[in-house]
């Protein structure tokens, strides 16, 4: 089992940042990719950026390409997604994941470990 951690959520203007962190634990060497989702309401669970645990392998989603930067502290076990640049749009409860199965990694089906989310609210 591994259980995750998220925070760093809140309230923001447009043109702001916020910096979330998942604290991963339990058996944690499941957890060599990490990945952020984010899910608005009405709406299904979004891809948002996945690191690999070691070499620094990254990926984002579209819409949040060269503003978000997902980075990982190994001795801490604690992955951290930095969303500069914020949107109305990008508002969301966002999730942390690992413990990929395989396939395609933006898909949410495709990891087994998810922490209970924290709420980002972009006001405009």
């Amino acid at each position: 089992q591994v259980q995750l951690v998220e925070s760093g959520g809140g309230v923001v203007q447009a043109g702001g940042s916020l910096r979330l962190s998942c604290a991963a634990s339990g058996r944690t060497f499941n957890s060599y990719i990490m990945a952020w989702f984010r899910q608005a309401p009405g709406k299904e669970r979004e891809f948002v950026a996945v690191t690999a645990w070691s070499g620094g392998s990254t990926s984002y989603g579209e819409s949040v390409k060269g503003r978000f930067t997902i980075s990982r502290d190994n001795a801490k076990n604690t992955v951290t997604l930095q969303m500069n640049s914020l949107k109305p749009e990008d508002t969301a409860v966002y999730y942390c994941a690992t413990g990929y199965k395989g396939g395609s990694y933006d898909y949410p089906r495709m990891y087994d470990y998810w922490g209970q989310g924290t709420q980002v609210t972009v006001s405009s």
